[in-house]
Parts: C-alpha cells; structure tokens; sequence
C-alpha cells in the first residue's frame, strides 16, 4: 500500500527552488582558458567569496579582484539553502555562551553589526533579494524542548536581546500545529531569497570591476613564491599576490584544512502556490520563518509567491567526507519529510511538492565558522555549518583584515584565533558521526543525554542543533 503522503512527491523537480528559474538566472561566465595575474584571487564563487571579492574592491577601487568559481556561482549551498539570516556569527548565543563565556558580549555586538552592514550594503548595491526582517519562531513539540526554549528566552534577557517565550495560546498568533505547544519569538531575524542574493552579489561584483571566471576549477595550490601564489586550474595559471579561499566543503586546497570539516547533507522541499485560506488554516499570518526546537530539526517558511519550503531533519553523512552531486537526490529523506509535513499540517497534506533537493552543509566541531591564514598570503572562511547566510559577510571581512596584516575587533575573538578541533581520520570520523545521530535522536525521544553527548560536551565538542 502506497502511503498517501507519496501522491505529494509525484511531480516533483529534482533542482532547488529557488536556482529553478530561468526568467532571472545569469547566463554563466567564461571559463578562464588564459594564464593571469591578479592582486587578489578569491576562490569560490558562493557568498563568501563574492562578499569578499565585493569588499575587497570597494576598498581599494585599483585592486585587481578575480573571482574563480568550479560551476557558477551559487550553485552549491548559496542557492540552496533557506534564506534564513541570522544576526548570529556562531550559530546561536547558546553556542556563544557555552564555547566562549568571556567573548559572548563582544561576539553578539559584532553580529548585530554586520547584520546592519549586510543591510547597508544590500541597499548601496541595489541587491533586491527580498531581505526583510521578519523574525523567527522557535517552537517546541516536547516539555523538554519548551524548558530549552524558557532557558534560551532568559539567556537573550541576560544579553539584552529580544527573545519573548510564547505558551500555546500566543503561539497560534504566529503558527497553529497540533505538534507544538510552545515557542520563542525573535524578532531581529531576517529572511531573504538565496539564490536572488548570489545573483546580486555577483552583478555588484561585475559592476565595480572584479572578474568572474565560471566553470573553472582550481586543481592546484603553489605558495613557494616568495611574490605570489599559483593557481593551477584545468586550462589556466593564476599568479596572485594574495588569496582568499571561499571553497566551503570542497576539496580543501590547504592540507590544513583537510581535518576541519565534514559534508552534511540536507535535504528540502517546496510546495506548489498556496492560497490564503490553507495559510490562514494553519495560522501562519506573518512572513516570519519557523524552526522547531529538535536537534533533528526542521526549518519552514514561506516564499514570495506563497509556497512553503520545508527542509531540515535527516542530515546525512557518507563515509570519506563523500561529495557528489547524485548524493542531493534521497528519495528516502523526501518520503519522510513529506509525511513529517503531513503530519504537522494535516490541513496541508493534500498540497503537492514543485520541488525537493538537498545540499551539502559544511560542519565544524563547533558548529560555527572559522577563519586563518597562512603565510600571510593565503587567508580562508569556512564551516558556517548551515547558519552562514549573513556570517559569510563577516568571514570576507576576516579574510581581508588577515590578509592585510590588520588586527581588528573582528579578528581578535578566539573564535577567530583559536580554529576548531579537527575531526578524526576514517574510520573514526564516520563511527562516531553515526553515534552522534543516533544519540541526539534518542535525546529528541527522552529528553536526556546520553554518556556519549555528555562525552562530547566535556571534550567541548558537544552537539546539538
């Protein structure tokens, strides 16, 4: 028997929504097929790298910027992701305060600041990617995922950041599920449309004078010149005087890097259009974005044409840090998000799916990004773990300042100098992600955990959502 979630899936397109647009997606750029040189070369063509090269020329007009991309640009986890924005530089104030008790104040501070700054450049670039601050419900489906929510509501208080902790009647102000019975309302949180972002990023780049290279892969990296750094790619050398990496979890081209970080792979869907009356039947009357309380945990939100995405819960690694484009297709993770969906909105488990496709999430030990240098030519940003939206700005700004020899506010948290603990080799790596999942999903269960999360979290390690 067929269940009756499946009828949903039926025409789905296997492209992330929001690049499955051809009316306002950029043709693609020119390979580089000639030998080069530039001051700087940034690697990777998603937010980070185009943030960077953006800064980098607005900063010094003169400056020679190319910008290299494998695909084109957006076409990895800047296109795919859900738009959700937060002022946030390391994946939450919980995550602040428990990795850097001494740091939170000042670490919140320059998040506030360079949400405001993604604001400001937004409009000085004419970037219409329909940002808009929205703000966020946190809810919960368990007592005690709505004890973590009144924890985290006393934290942001302590902080002096608006967090307001709703019971179940003021919850249906925002949401109305039969699964949730309690929420965390945060106003200062932004939505935007990723892949309209990419896109402006890229056209802000282009008009100021950066070069994009499309479709050329960086094989190779040589920094024995004591002037420049080459680039090796397919049919082209780049001599730089500088580098930024902006490679997110792709092949490192640093061995440093090798151990830092592992490809996670989450998964999305997107409904058809919907009317008022369905959204009005689930109580969604505001545009702000929703995620529940789960460390298997989902995000939702609505789009400008009034579908609703809905991705998240079954984060998937494969053993070998494995990247592959086919690995974005799991009809298994689509089937179970499609009834989690029904299940959360029986009013809306009749409405088909235009879209399902995942994409690779790269995850730290800490669950935040990080950034360094090396040999004071060679800077790098990465392991924004799916929460890199509006911190990819500041991971750009990192790089410059290191690049440049500049100690800052930015680049003096330990955050920033200290880099994650690395992940073990094969087969470790892969046995004790598998013990992770599996333990975190018991504490969605329970509510407890176990002595291998408690392991965790005296090693620092400690994961969570």
């Amino acid at each position: 028997m067929t269940a009756p979630h499946r009828a949903q899936l039926r025409d789905t397109a296997a492209t992330p929504y929001w690049l499955d647009r051809p009316e306002i997606r950029p043709a693609p750029l020119p390979r580089l097929t000639e030998d080069v040189t530039c001051d700087l070369a940034v690697v990777g063509g998603g937010y980070t790298g185009l943030w960077t090269a953006l800064l980098a020329k607005r900063e010094a007009p003169d400056r020679d910027v190319l910008v290299i991309e494998q695909s084109t640009c957006g076409h990895a986890a800047s296109g795919r992701n859900g738009g959700f924005c937060s002022p946030s530089l390391t994946h939450g104030l919980a995550n602040a305060a428990q990795r850097w008790p001494g740091e939170t104040a000042l670490l919140q501070r320059l998040g506030a600041a360079n949400l405001d700054a993604f604001e400001r450049d937004l409009d000085t670039h004419g970037i219409d990617c329909g940002f808009t601050r929205s703000g966020k419900v946190a809810v919960a489906a368990t007592p005690w995922q709505a004890q973590a929510l009144r924890s985290a509501a006393v934290l942001h208080e302590r902080h002096g950041e608006k967090a307001v902790y709703l019971d179940r009647d003021e919850l249906r102000d925002y949401v109305d599920s039969p699964l949730w019975h309690a929420g965390l309302w945060q106003p200062d949180y932004a939505l935007l449309d990723p892949a309209r972002l990419v896109w402006g990023l890229r056209d802000a780049c282009l008009a100021l004078g950066v070069r994009i290279a499309e479709r050329t892969e960086v094989t190779s990296l040589d920094d024995r010149h004591r002037s420049h750094v080459v680039l090796h790619t397919p049919y082209a050398t780049v001599n730089a005087r500088r580098v930024a990496l902006a490679t997110n979890i792709y092949r490192p081209l640093l061995r440093r890097l090798s151990l830092t970080m592992v490809p996670v792979y989450d998964y999305a869907l997107v409904t058809r259009p919907l009317g008022d009356d369905l959204l009005a039947a689930v109580g969604w009357h505001g545009d702000h974005g929703i995620t529940d309380a789960g460390n298997q945990f989902h995000y939702l939100r609505k789009t400008d044409d009034n579908r609703v995405l809905w991705g998240g819960y079954d984060a998937v690694y494969h053993y070998g840090n494995r990247v592959d484009e086919r690995l974005t297709q799991r009809p298994a993770t689509f089937d179970v998000l499609a009834a989690q969906f029904a299940e959360t909105f029986p009013a809306l488990a009749d409405v088909p799916f235009s879209h399902a496709w995942g994409g690779i999430i790269d995850s730290t030990t800490r669950f935040c990004m990080f950034a360094g240098a090396a040999g004071g030519r060679i800077g790098y940003a990465l392991g924004f773990t799916g929460l890199g939206v509006g911190a990819t700005r500041y991971g750009a700004e990192v790089m410059l300042d290191l690049l440049a020899g500049r100690t800052t506010e930015r680049t003096r948290p330990a955050m920033i100098r200290r880099p994650p603990v690395p992940f073990p080799p094969e087969p470790f790596r892969y046995l004790g992600v598998q013990a992770t999942r599996w333990s975190l999903a018991r504490e969605d269960l329970h509510g407890r955990r176990n002595p291998w999360l408690r392991t965790l979290d005296r090693l620092g390690l400690g994961f969570d959502s």
